[in-house]
């Protein structure tokens, strides 16, 4: 399985702990991210992680900002791309289940290293559920 991840200026501690995790995972990450705590334009960090999964280079992505809406409003602009704002396990579970979806953004301003990692682990062993679920996920994008 391979990862993409991004975040901007709030999240470059987050980033590196979900990286330790996925790579203890035996997961492969490709860091789109900021590793400074400099100000910088989250969709700088967002696009390349979007196209990826939106062109299936990648199998998922995950997202950071301070807030996780900025993050989820520009890759959700992908047409193939279902990008979830996630601030506790149980949404997570639920984005996954009922939406398939393929970024999980995660607001670091607004939870805990240990609660993203959570999120993550969580994001990961999910199922997408299928059924009267698929027929909504089909309506999603622009024809």
């Amino acid at each position: 399985m391979t990862i993409a991840i991004g975040n901007d200026h709030a999240a470059p501690d987050y980033k590196f702990e979900i990286i330790k995790y996925l790579e203890s995972q035996d997961i492969k990450v490709i860091n789109h991210g900021t590793d400074s705590l400099d100000s910088v334009d989250y969709p700088d960090f967002v696009h390349p992680v979007a196209s990826a999964v939106n062109d299936e280079k990648v199998d998922l992505g995950i997202l950071l900002c301070g807030s996780a809406n900025g993050v989820a409003m520009t890759a959700n602009k992908y047409q193939n791309v279902r990008a979830g704002l996630c601030w506790n396990k149980e949404i997570v579970s639920l984005i996954k289940q009922h939406n398939n979806a393929n970024i999980l953004c995660i607001p670091a301003r607004f939870t805990s290293i240990p609660q993203a990692l959570a999120m993550v682990k969580t994001f990961l062993e999910t199922e997408f559920e299928g059924g009267r679920h698929q027929n909504r996920i089909d309506k999603i994008p622009l024809k």
